[in-house]
């Protein structure tokens, strides 16, 4: 028979010498899994480390039967693992099976976290930045895109999205599309982040034109505000700290040529570069451009400004349902109304007129008021009554009465409407004044007829009736005296012919 050979057994030596080859090949997998993930997911090696603590941990838990503190720790330098529970040193290649199933699980999670944590907390700080992104796919308008980290390697990339809400109107994406966004938000849903990408927010055509014009890359030229809606018309206000350099020829360039590229990435969206004062008294002007303003008056108590133009100016400053008004009061910060100066003589005499029914109010109380921009009752119920006092000078238990009888009225104004307007009856004319004689004159004139002291053609004169049919009449040319038969002057029959001889 064939004899089996047997394997010679290990000494004690050789045993001692294979565990700790097995430990050195063990330390050096740690420190290599953790530089792998940390170069590959971006992960701090402190979570890494962590996180794989935590799994040995609980496997050790879930392989002992008795309640103790496990403490586990690898040495950051050599990759050692160190595991204790309770009093009692333990080997990790000790655990069985399951312990360790559970323990690559706990990591992974761990390290999914740690994932989801490091891609949240980078792309919040990169809120309104510009990114280059690659259309995956199209889900019922919304587009899901995969953006790089560093901006400009595939590896690492993560997913985003651009809902239709944030695609500029009339566009559309297709797969493999590169397309230009700005970070909108970012957001966690459990362990995963959702990035939220957009082409309508103001942020992107600031970010497009600091990416085109050299001289905001290097603060030379600053954007102090946008107003912006997305596919029809954007406003820009723009400043130099250089008195040498023109913000808005730098911003337009050579015929147009920076400009353009703006316009061609927002799909022909019209740019208005407005140049920014800090008087708002020239801010607002600027920024209504291009009509033409006649007088700007400013309320700052209510951040409302009212500006006049002339009659041919009104549609051109409003603009197309009132997009220019619009753009140009998100532009600078205030409420801007826009009307002719006969639409403020009816605004001032209807506040006058309403105020005056306030219970306790005064005239001077009412100057007050019009003078700070308070023309109806609904401004009256955005004030406190300690504001109202400051205001007008009164107690404010009758100013807190006041604003609660601006708040009624408005509510009914606003339920019912505005009443019409009260014109005031005419004063019915005295008997006698259209064309007859009052006694008293009569008697008066007769006696002065009687003694001669004035003659009676200049009485008949004086009471002829004064010519009705309007303001114009009194400048039509009156006909001769002797042609208008009068009472007084009765018109004089004509002589019968002479018998003609026979």
């Amino acid at each position: 028979m064939a004899k089996t050979a047997t394997k010679p057994k290990k000494t004690k030596k050789e045993a001692s010498v294979d565990k700790e080859l097995a430990r050195a090949q063990q330390r050096q997998a740690v420190l290599s899994l953790v530089d792998a993930m940390h170069r590959e997911k971006n992960i701090s090696k402190d979570i890494i480390f962590g996180g794989i603590e935590s799994a040995i941990g609980l496997a050790i838990e879930r392989a002992s039967t008795e309640e103790a503190d496990v403490l586990v720790h690898i040495d950051r330098a050599t990759g050692e693992i160190i595991a204790q529970k309770g009093d009692i040193m333990l080997e990790p290649e000790l655990l069985g099976r399951i312990a360790a199933q559970a323990a690559r699980q706990v990591m992974t999670q761990k390290i999914r976290e740690a994932e989801s944590e490091g891609v949240f907390t980078e792309f919040q700080a990169r809120k309104g930045e510009l990114l280059t992104a690659t259309v995956q796919r199209v889900d019922n308008g919304t587009a899901i895109v995969s953006i790089s980290k560093d901006g400009k390697s595939a590896a690492g990339s993560v997913e985003a999205i651009l809902p239709r809400s944030e695609q500029i109107p009339g566009e559309t994406h297709q797969v493999n599309d590169r397309i230009k966004a700005v970070v909108l938000d970012v957001r966690k849903q459990g362990h995963r982040v959702k990035i939220v990408l957009s082409r309508c927010h103001p942020d992107f055509v600031r970010a497009l034109f600091e990416q085109e014009i050299p001289e905001i890359q290097d603060r030379t030229i600053e954007i102090k505000q946008v107003a912006r809606e997305a596919g029809y018309r954007s406003k820009v206000a723009v400043s130099s700290i250089d008195m040498k350099v023109d913000c808005v020829g730098a911003c337009v360039g050579v015929r147009g040529s920076r400009i353009k590229n703006v316009i061609d990435e927002i799909n022909g969206e019209r740019i208005d570069i407005v140049r920014w004062n800090d008087s708002m008294q020239v801010m607002i002007p600027n920024a209504l451009q291009p009509a033409e303003i006649s007088d700007v008056q400013l309320y700052p108590r209510l951040g409302r400004a009212i500006v006049l133009v002339a009659e041919d100016q009104l549609s051109l400053a409003i603009g197309r349902r009132g997009q220019n008004v619009r753009l140009a009061s998100k532009l600078v910060g205030w409420d801007i109304d826009i009307m002719t100066m006969d639409e403020l003589s009816r605004d001032l005499d209807k506040a006058e007129r309403w105020f005056t029914k306030i219970p306790n109010m005064q005239p001077e109380n009412i100057e007050a008021l019009i003078t700070e921009g308070f023309f109806t009752y609904t401004d009256l119920t955005f004030l406190e009554a300690e504001q109202l006092t400051e205001i007008i000078g009164i107690d404010p238990e009758v100013a807190d009465d006041m604003i609660i009888y601006a708040e009624e009225e408005s509510e009914r104004i606003e339920r019912e409407g505005e009443p019409e307007e009260e014109v005031p009856a005419e004063t019915p004319a005295p008997e006698g004044e259209a064309g007859e004689v009052v006694e008293g004159t009569v008697s008066e004139d007769s006696a002065a007829i009687a003694e001669g002291e004035v003659p009676a053609e200049a009485i008949a004169e004086t009471s002829r009736p004064t010519p009705v049919g309007g303001f114009e009449s009194l400048f039509a040319a009156e006909p001769a005296a002797e042609s208008l038969p009068t009472e007084e002057t009765p018109a004089e029959p004509e002589a019968p012919p002479e018998d003609q001889p026979s």
